[in-house]
């Protein structure tokens, strides 16, 4: 079968495009790639929270599906909302590559050791962990692809900039990684890709589902579920990590103020065989724990 994959146009998106067409071409199935602009690609001098809305890199690949001008979409799991549009589903999670962000510096790591440094990112959730282990330091946005904004890193007043050890991996830019944040929890789903189909395409469907990589996608499942009880989206503070060792899931979740002062953190395990709702029960964990506070000003900060 011939298959249109729907991808933006950012080298990472097309690494993953390119990695599902040469899986679906070891299936004997032949694809090719359409080229498609989100509105996330359109607006870079906005802070990603204050663009508002879920959905802001995939809404435009999601529509390309419903009118049927392409079959399937590949995103980073993470960017996707964990709820879908009405006749979309996620046909398939592939391999994780590592998940953890990574610390990409100008001059060396000496900064970490003073008082004032200037971290740059995007992502809410980065910000609000850095500020809470390095309270006298300083966060401002940064927006663009990998690549530019590692070059932006270069060539304004920033220290650092944060990314995810996946993207750089995927772009043999890992030279660049000066600290893995193994302290850090990452959002839900990095380092996972998803491939999104029309739900009533039964042909479609059985093809992905071949490329499904179960222990991932139990893991990341279980890391969307928490974000999604939450009603985290995109802007708030929210870490979520999952894992599978001897047949037992082992979960960690963070919730976070947006200046990074208050911290909320659950940490759970399950069988394998029992962890379906281990995301729900670290949510109500939180919301227990006042998790909603936090999520709430998050929405106020981007709303206002």
């Amino acid at each position: 079968m011939h298959i249109k994959i729907g991808t933006r146009k950012s080298k990472l998106a097309l690494w993953q495009a390119n990695h599902v067409a040469a899986r679906l071409k070891a299936i004997d199935h032949t694809s090719e790639l359409v080229l498609i602009e989100s509105e996330g690609d359109k607006i870079l001098d906005t802070p990603l929270p204050l663009i508002g809305g879920k959905g802001i890199f995939t809404k435009a690949l999601d529509d390309a599906i419903l009118n049927h001008s392409i079959d399937l979409a590949v995103h980073s799991f993470k960017d996707i909302p964990t709820e879908l549009e009405h006749n979309l589903t996620v046909g398939a999670i592939l391999e994780r590559e590592k998940p953890t962000d990574a610390l990409i510096v100008k001059d060396g790591l000496d900064f970490l050791d003073k008082k004032e440094a200037i971290i740059a990112s995007s992502s809410n959730r980065r910000r609000a962990q850095w500020l809470h282990k390095y309270p006298t330091h300083k966060t401002v946005d940064i927006r663009g692809n990998v690549p530019t904004r590692i070059e932006k890193l270069q060539h304004n007043s920033f220290d650092a900039t944060i990314l995810a050890c996946a993207g750089l991996i995927r772009l043999n830019l890992e030279n660049h990684i000066a600290q893995e944040l193994d302290w850090m929890v990452s959002a839900p789903a990095q380092g996972a890709v998803a491939i999104i189909c029309h739900s009533e395409k039964v042909e479609i469907l059985s093809i992905i589902e071949k490329l499904n990589h179960h222990s991932t996608a139990v893991c990341t499942l279980i890391e969307r579920e928490f974000l999604n009880i939450l009603n985290g989206g995109c802007s708030a503070p929210v870490g979520a990590y999952a894992y599978i060792e001897n047949e037992t899931v082992f979960f960690k979740g963070v919730v976070l103020s947006n200046d990074g002062k208050e911290k909320i953190e659950i940490k759970l395990e399950s069988e394998l065989q029992l962890s379906e709702k281990l995301g729900q029960k670290a949510a109500e964990i939180a919301i227990f724990k006042g998790a909603k506070k936090y999520i709430d000003e998050a929405n106020l900060s981007k709303n206002g």
